[in-house]
């Protein structure tokens, strides 16, 4: 299944909603799995994003479906990237010409 990095920032709604925080995540790892996919982990983090989110999901459409879905609650902005797994990696690289 592909792999997914979430980078995060918290929207003025999100920080004035804060404590509401646990609950949205508990919320987004419920919707990933109803998806068909799973927020393998969270982090909170410090410098330009807020927090970081590594996830799988069955194809990249579910991966948008997913992002947008959490988006429009308004509580925080995402940017989401398709990552590769170091076994990925080492066989893209493997079957390069």
């Amino acid at each position: 299944m592909p792999t997914y990095m979430t980078l995060i920032n918290y929207t003025q709604k999100g920080v004035e909603n804060m404590k509401d925080s646990p609950n949205r995540l508990d919320a987004a790892k419920e919707l990933f799995k109803s998806m068909g996919g799973e927020l393998k982990s969270f982090y909170l983090a410090m410098g330009k994003y807020d927090a970081v989110v590594i996830a799988e999901g069955p194809d990249d459409e579910t991966a948008t479906k997913l992002a947008m879905t959490i988006g429009a609650a308004g509580a925080i902005r995402t940017e989401t990237l398709r990552v590769f797994t170091e076994d990925e990696y080492r066989k893209i690289i493997s079957e390069l010409p």
